[in-house]
């Protein structure tokens, strides 16, 4: 379950926890503390004109959840819909106010604990994915998961994008009060 434990009281208040997930059959991993819950995929709608890496909207709980699949907006190929794909539902603020994104991923994959020591910085090439979108790494054993900055994956154009579809559009309303397909 967890990569790393500790026995003193010290340490265990030092300890970074975080929730990897695959994409590409490579192992990737956000703060704990930015994910507010993981769904089960169900079905997206597709919006004509969107950005690539905009899935589509789906329905959580009566509102209108738009989709980044997380495979495009880090420069990979479109994720795959498979029985295991999740949405991981996270914030951002934009103007001070809070907007919801859910993150198509391939599979969850387990909450790791990191201690400070246990936390590298980033190599300045060889990895999948734009630097920009890392904050480090974390060593699993003998293997290394990348930690994402969540922050700079969804800018301001993600959460404007996220925003337009919640609050203005009359036919999203309506099909969110119908409920999305």
């Amino acid at each position: 379950m967890s990569s790393s434990s500790s026995s003193s009281s010290s340490s265990a208040t030092t300890l970074s926890q975080y929730l990897s997930f695959f994409l590409e059959d490579e192992e990737y991993a956000l703060g704990i503390l930015q994910v507010k819950e993981i769904i089960e995929y169900s079905a997206v709608t597709r919006i004509p004109g969107a950005p690539p890496w905009l899935r589509g909207v789906t329905n959580l709980r009566g509102s209108v959840l738009p989709v980044v699949d997380l495979a495009v907006k880090l420069g990979l190929p479109p994720g795959k819909v498979s029985r295991r794909a999740c949405i991981v539902v996270v914030e951002g603020v934009l103007r001070g106010e809070k907007i919801v994104m859910g993150l198509l991923i391939d599979t969850i994959g387990q909450v790791l604990d990191f201690t400070p020591e246990e936390l590298e910085p980033l190599p300045a090439f060889g990895t999948p994915i734009p630097i920009d979108f890392l904050t480090g790494m974390g060593r699993v054993g003998s293997k290394f998961v990348l930690l994402l900055d969540i922050g700079r994956i969804l800018g301001s154009q993600e959460l404007q994008v996220a925003e337009a579809l919640r609050t203005t559009d009359p036919a999203f309303e309506r099909l969110s009060k119908r409920g999305l397909p």
